[in-house]
């Protein structure tokens, strides 16, 4: 079924999850363009013999050179952050939405055949009942969730207008080797840089929060899962079905680093939901998805690349 698509471009594709979906793309064949303005995503990610284009998705000239040729889009490319989207709703909701609809709209002159879009669990909030089905309330409680929603009607909206099939996927807390390292994402990430520095990790709220976290490997193989049925408007939750507390992970890597040290702790920050854990039914039985990595296998990995693409970097988180 792949080989209905001669060449996809990943917005976004040398960021953390976006060079993971390429690399996955390049492996089956599949001529692969990229675009990211390096604002996140680091050129060393780039895949082997992809076709780079360093531009924004807000430049539409960028967008039309990228698009050459291409019959499938994965787009990846976005701002990623609950908190800081209250800091920076216009630079959030400019690139999240505006970009997605940039995107969208050139993709579609270009007479691409299917676009997946990377969605989010903050369209959900903290009001649906877990785990969450795609059914859920949707009652973002940020600007980053509530943009994500939106782009999420625009991809409805305009994949009818253009003729061509488009899938949603709503990805839950992603995690792996090559993530980039903010304040703001990625806890397991922060946790292992911090215990680098021989500083403990910072824990908001009570630690007891529940998240959904899903390897990235498991997150590529979702897409490309996507890209082979199908799935018409189709929206699909893409995490493990389990739920860890935060304190369980600061317990893993304190056990794994064996500082002696305990959580520092500090109140929850404005837009996290308390609690988030996906219901992944509709994606075992459209996608035949299956998620096989475990933190616990996984954990070796991800501290090995911390140590070498972030180190002795600081987070301040």
């Amino acid at each position: 079924m792949s080989q209905q698509y001669k060449k996809a471009l990943v917005t976004g594709g040398a960021g953390f999850i976006g060079s993971h979906i390429a690399r996955r793309l390049k492996a089956l064949g599949i001529e692969v363009a990229v675009i990211d303005d390096l604002s996140m995503g680091k050129a060393g990610n780039l895949t082997s013999g992809v076709e780079f284009h360093q531009a924004s998705i807000l430049d539409r000239n960028g967008l039309k050179k990228a698009l050459d040729g291409v019959d499938i889009v994965f787009h990846n490319a976005a701002r990623v952050s609950i908190r800081n989207s209250f800091d920076d709703i216009f630079g959030d909701t400019e690139t999240n939405v505006l970009g997605t609809v940039n995107v969208l709209r050139e993709a579609g002159k270009a007479g691409i055949k299917k676009f997946i879009f990377a969605s989010s669990m903050a369209v959900y909030g903290d009001r649906a009942r877990l785990p969450v089905t795609e059914e859920g309330v949707l009652e973002p409680i940020s600007p980053y969730g509530a943009g994500k929603l939106a782009a999420e009607m625009y991809v409805r909206q305009l994949s009818r207008y253009y003729g061509f099939e488009s899938v949603v996927l709503r990805y839950f807390n992603t995690y792996g080797p090559g993530q980039t390292l903010t304040p703001y994402v990625g806890v397991i990430t922060i946790f292992i840089n911090s215990l680098l520095q021989g500083r403990p990790p910072l824990v908001f709220g009570t630690g007891e929060q529940v998240r959904d976290f899903v390897y990235v490997g498991d997150v590529a193989e979702a897409n490309i899962l996507a890209m082979t049925r199908p799935l018409d408007g189709a929206i699909i939750n893409v995490g493990t079905g389990r739920g860890t507390s935060v304190n369980d992970i600061a317990a893993l890597l304190l056990n794994k680093f064996g500082a002696g040290l305990e959580p520092v702790r500090a109140p929850l920050p404005l837009g996290e939901p308390k609690d988030s854990g996906a219901d992944i039914t509709r994606a075992r039985r459209l996608l035949g998805y299956d998620p096989r990595t475990s933190i616990d296998q996984a954990i070796g990995e991800v501290i090995e690349s911390v140590k070498s693409t972030h180190a002795p970097q600081l987070a301040q988180a």
